[in-house]
C-alpha cells in the first residue's frame, strides 16, 4: 500500500490511524504511546500504520501538521478580513480563549511536542517551530497593516502574550488568561502607536 504523503487524501485506514495517534500523542504524550496502542485503538495492524506512515517519526509529522492545520483553519476562520487589523490582532486572543475551552486542555500540542522531542532533527520539531515563526509573521503583518511604529517588536511581545497565555490557563489555572492577554495586547498595540 502507498504510504500516506502531505497532500494526498488518506485512505480510511490511514485515517483513523491518524485520528487515533491525534487523540493519544496529545492526552498521553508522544514517548508514552506505542505503536500497539495506536493500532489496537485504530483496529489495525501495526503493519498497516507503516505502510501508511513509514515510521512513528512521520506518523508524529502528520499528527503536528494536522493539529496545525486545525489551529491555523479555526483562527483563519475568526479572522474577519473586513475588520480593522487591530481588531484582528484583539480577535486572536478571542480565537485563543474559545480554542483553550474546545481544544488545548494539555496546552499547546506543538509546544508538549518540542519538550518530548529531545533530538534536535527530528522533524516533529522542525513542524512546531514553523507554526510559532508562523503565528508571529501573521502578528507581524497584522501590526503593519494597523499602523504599528515597529511591527516587529510588537509581534514578538503579542506572540509571548499568547504563548504564557496557553501556559497561564494550563498550567497556572488562569481561566481567563486569554482575556488578560487581550486586554494586555490592547495596552501594549497602543504604546505601539495602533491608533485605537
Amino acid at each position: 500500500m502507498g504510504r500516506a504523503t502531505a497532500g494526498q487524501p488518506l485512505t480510511p485506514a490511514a485515517r483513523r490511524v491518524l485520528d487515533v495517534a491525534t487523540d493519544l500523542f496529545y492526552t498521553r504524550g508522544i514517548n508514552t504511546v506505542g505503536m500497539e496502542l495506536v493500532a489496537e485503538r485504530a483496529g489495525v495492524t501495526k503493519k498497516t500504520i507503516y505502510d501508511r506512515f513509514g515510521s512513528k517519526q512521520r506518523l508524529v509529522v502528520a499528527y503536528l501538521r494536522a493539529r496545525d492545520t486545525r489551529w491555523r483553519d479555526f483562527l483563519g476562520d475568526r479572522l474577519d478580513p473586513r475588520a480593522a487589523a487591530r481588531d484582528r490582532l484583539l480577535a486572536t486572543f478571542d480565537a485563543l480563549g474559545e480554542w483553550m475551552d474546545q481544544e488545548n486542555e494539555r496546552g499547546c500540542a506543538m509546544v508538549n511536542a518540542y519538550a518530548e522531542l529531545s533530538d534536535p532533527e527530528h522533524p516533529g520539531r522542525a513542524v512546531a517551530r514553523e507554526q510559532k515563526l508562523w503565528l508571529r509573521e501573521l502578528y507581524t503583518g497584522l501590526a503593519r497593516e494597523a499602523g504599528a511604529a515597529e511591527p516587529e517588536p510588537l509581534a514578538d511581545v503579542l506572540s509571548m502574550l499568547h504563548e504564557g497565555a496557553v501556559v497561564a490557563r494550563n498550567v497556572s489555572g488562569v481561566a481567563d488568561a486569554a482575556h488578560t492577554a487581550r486586554e494586555a495586547a490592547r495596552t501594549l498595540m497602543a504604546a505601539h502607536g495602533v491608533p485605537g
